[in-house]
């Protein structure tokens, strides 16, 4: 009898779709449950606590985004949302609801399963690394809570924010391209965008900086990326 690796919700309207999706991950040993409803999909989630979730946007009783905005105030299981929407508005939607990856349809299943694999293997390497609290100066995150203070202030990021923040906090200083910075917080995908990491940065600087048009600790360094100071220009603590 082969190992479980992982359990895995699927939330597809479409019974076929939803069947084809069931094969091929049950196909690299994980034990899958299928619903096809948004409300099902809430009732599942709690009652199992799956490993991830695999969630169509369009589903009746409750949509997709409405069902992640909800998961994701529960927990930090990863989500990939499947949807027929392909503008860069709607991926950033998305992602700042908490989604760890984006597949827009048509896609094939072995793309999706393969993006599940990715998912799965990131996060098990967070838990191997530890859930020790990062800190970049008066910035501090910690994974466990999912929190992020700044001289002991609560700020409110969200999980796609928290996301790119845990990736700069790692390594204060070290400049980062927006594709690597892609690639560690939301993974490889053709359909986000390097865009994405402007906005995400955009928003962050109006929770940490002073004036969000003249940063002091989440700098752009023109023609290469983005690095977060742990000092600011005259040596204090950022």
């Amino acid at each position: 009898m082969r190992e479980v690796k992982a359990q895995v919700l699927v939330a597809e309207d479409d019974p076929k779709q939803a069947e084809l999706i069931r094969r091929y991950l049950e196909h690299d040993d994980h034990r899958v449950v299928v619903v096809h409803d948004g409300r099902a999909a809430i009732d599942e989630a709690r009652r199992r606590r799956p490993d991830l979730v695999v969630l169509d946007v369009m589903m009746p009783k409750v949509d997709g985004l409405d069902v992640c905005r909800v998961l994701r105030a529960e927990s930090d299981v990863p989500i990939v949302l499947l949807t027929a929407r392909t503008t860069e508005d709607d991926v950033l939607l998305g992602l700042d609801l908490g989604a760890d990856d984006y597949v827009t349809k048509p896609y094939s299943p072995r793309q999706l399963a393969a993006r599940v694999r990715a998912i799965l293997r990131r996060s098990r390497r967070a838990r191997e690394r530890g859930e020790d609290p990062l800190r970049a100066g008066d910035l501090v995150l910690d994974p466990q809570r999912h929190e992020v203070t700044l001289g002991g202030t609560p700020l409110d990021c969200t999980p796609a924010e928290f996301r790119l923040l845990a990736v700069l906090a790692a390594e204060p200083g070290r400049v980062f391209t927006r594709g690597q910075l892609l690639n560690q917080a939301f993974g490889t995908d053709k359909f986000i965008t390097e865009r994405t990491v402007d906005v995400h940065v955009m928003n962050l600087r109006r929770k940490l900086e002073p004036d969000p048009r003249r940063p002091l600790r989440l700098l752009t360094v023109y023609g290469v990326g983005y690095k977060l100071q742990d000092t600011v220009a005259d040596g204090t603590p950022a």
